[in-house]
């Protein structure tokens, strides 16, 4: 009797990554944050980041992304979206530092908007963004050598939305393409389709495919999946020829935790509720809502409703229990779309403790946890950046 051969496996990149066992530096995944925090249970926290942005004063400006914690939200200066406050930041060119508190693809766009003399920085760099790290620029540069195999890269224009990495949106300007955000991805899409007869939509695949479909018109079937784990996209070169919009096998791991079950189930629970949902969800949830729009449509809409109506909103937990709360006394009713708790679990990684400590390193002289935006990298990415700021 033989005895068996040990294989000869080694881990792929990915798997050590995954497991922790290697960091990536072109990825959102696998960092860590360098110096000590203060304990998550000190009292005085509170009274610490006053005190700090107290002595920073204006050349601070803290910038606080709507899914965050209210004890973050406490300290920011302003509260938005993503695009929003990299806008904002850009318009406040004394402020010497911005404190992002959000994920790192925001950071990364308030650097290309900002000056140079300004610092950003984000609290937590493990604090990432899982749809953002579905497209990597290798993933979308081969993907590309797959649509000029198959003929279409010169009839196919990029539209990258802004939840994507700095490379994602310097491959987009490149490429002759635009960013888009939730509220005009369809003002995207008409624009891109003057230019081209295909779009290649980045990385999130249920946008793309509502915007697509319940927005402009199109059917299903001329939307096709281009899966990066798989050759060729898992595309025969007829479908990629057949397609209008080649979608991004990414999405968002809160939004596409939404289902049809989750609509059906709240409309049983109670009667007369509004369904509003954000339109990364899926397809299906997307089509049973009342309402479908972003975040600042989610917060309008929530503010202009009559008192005692009735809502069920799909999107990020933090957001909906803090609308809960700012409109009880009005007597409207606004609940979690689905019975799991989800928050978004990278977005929670920006707590008060990394915030002090953030706050306090720039009292004693430090910067720590900056994003920087190499040159070449920013002047694509502002390309594609201001390609979207044109649009009619």
């Amino acid at each position: 009797m033989t005895t068996a051969q040990p294989l000869d496996v080694q881990p792929t990149p990915l798997a050590l990554l995954l497991l922790g066992r290697e960091a990536d530096p072109r990825s959102e995944r696998g960092v860590e944050c360098p110096g000590d925090l203060p304990a998550p249970s000190d009292p005085d926290l509170v009274a610490r980041a006053r005190a700090a942005k107290e002595k920073l004063g204006d050349k601070v400006f803290v910038l606080g992304h709507h899914y965050q914690r209210d004890e973050v939200i406490e300290f920011a200066d302003v509260t938005g979206d993503s695009f929003k406050l990299a806008r904002d930041a850009a318009a406040r060119p004394d402020a010497e530092y911005i404190v992002f508190c959000g994920v790192h693809f925001m950071a990364e766009s308030a650097d290309i908007l900002t000056t140079e003399a300004q610092q950003v920085v984000l609290p937590d760099l493990a604090a990432g963004c899982s749809m953002a790290d579905m497209a990597t620029a290798e993933q979308v540069a081969e993907c590309w050598e797959v649509l000029t195999e198959a003929g279409v890269a010169e009839a196919t224009v990029p539209v990258s939305y802004m939840n994507s990495s700095a490379d994602i949106k310097a491959f987009t300007g490149r490429h002759g393409g635009t960013i888009c955000t939730s509220s005009n991805a369809k003002r995207a899409l008409e624009w891109a389709f003057q230019q081209g007869q295909k779009v290649l939509f980045l990385p999130d695949q249920h946008l793309g495919r509502n915007t697509a479909v319940r927005d402009m018109g199109m059917s299903l079937e001329d939307c096709v999946v281009y899966n990066p784990h798989k050759p060729n996209g898992g595309l025969t070169t007829e479908q990629l020829r057949a397609a209008t919009m080649i979608l991004w096998r990414g999405h968002c791991s809160v939004h596409g935790r939404f289902s049809l079950d989750s609509v059906n189930d709240v409309r049983e629970r109670i009667p007369g509720v509004n369904v509003l949902v954000h339109p990364e969800c899926k397809h299906e949830v997307v089509a049973a809502a009342d309402y479908v729009g972003s975040t600042e449509y989610i917060i309008k809409a929530l503010e202009a409703a009559p008192a005692g109506s009735k809502w069920a909103i799909g999107t990020e937990l933090n957001l909906v229990r803090r609308l809960a709360n700012r409109f009880a006394d009005q007597g409207k009713e606004i609940v979690f779309l689905d019975k799991t708790v989800c928050f978004c679990s990278t977005m929670n990684r920006i707590d008060l403790p990394h915030l002090v400590w953030a706050l306090e390193s720039l009292v004693a002289g430090k910067v720590v946890n900056r994003i920087q935006v190499d040159q070449e990298t920013e002047h694509f990415a502002k390309l594609a950046l201001e390609r979207m700021l044109a649009l009619p």
